[in-house]
């Protein structure tokens, strides 16, 4: 069973992973909380902590085996077990994210997008179909999907959710400018984009004061 960690916590073992990927790469075959903490300017007491809820592989004095701690990252994070989605909204957010092909390496497989615009309809993004809004029901259900990912205008996104959750999706990857309202037992995770520039902006503003 896996341990409870906090939401911080979460949002920074994918950090840790991406930069592992890259040391990966480069030919570093061990490497110590304390670099991963230098190199993405955190706490090394935080990093180890962190990294000992997906993995106990970390030796004193040695560190980790970069190649095992990224097969234990991928593993506690669930990378290696694919799940299917569908997009719903194929404006130009909604494209992008279809085409997007990084999401599976993070075990998110998108399948297919829907739209009510009858000329995007029957088109394709790197291969992948845009189906129109009336056919959620009949894709979601051949393909096994259990999460839908909204990129719709704010005063459609309710709506979608609504129908994402009647034809089988357990999570809800929000895009949409606007809060959600779902049963109880489905997930949502929200994306403001407002709320990420202003914190940017924010953080820019003490950098230029300086």
């Amino acid at each position: 069973m896996k341990k409870q960690i906090s939401k911080r916590t979460l949002y920074r073992l994918p950090i840790y992973l991406s930069l592992l990927q890259e040391k990966a790469k480069e030919g570093v075959e061990y490497i110590s909380a304390t670099t991963i903490a230098n190199l993405l300017d955190l706490n090394h007491v935080q990093v180890r902590k962190d990294l000992s809820c997906a993995s106990s592989a970390g030796r004193p004095k040695v560190g980790y085996e970069t190649t095992v701690l990224i097969a234990d990252l991928q593993e506690f994070l669930d990378y290696n077990n694919t799940k299917n989605a569908v997009i719903v909204g194929a404006g130009d957010l909604g494209k992008a994210l279809l085409g997007y092909n990084g999401f599976t390496s993070y075990g998110l497989n998108v399948v297919a997008a829907f739209d009510s615009n009858e000329a995007l309809c029957g088109t394709y993004v790197k291969g992948k179909p845009i189906y129109h809004i009336s056919q959620m029901e009949e894709v979601m259900n051949d393909q096994d999907i259990h999460i839908g990912i909204i990129t719709t205008p704010a005063k459609f996104a309710q709506t979608t959710c609504d129908n994402l959750v009647k034809f089988g999706a357990k999570g809800i990857w929000n895009f949409a400018p606007t809060s959600l309202t779902v049963p109880k037992g489905i997930i949502v995770q929200n994306e403001n984009m407002a709320t990420s520039l202003a914190v940017l902006s924010n953080k820019l503003n003490e950098e230029l004061g300086k």
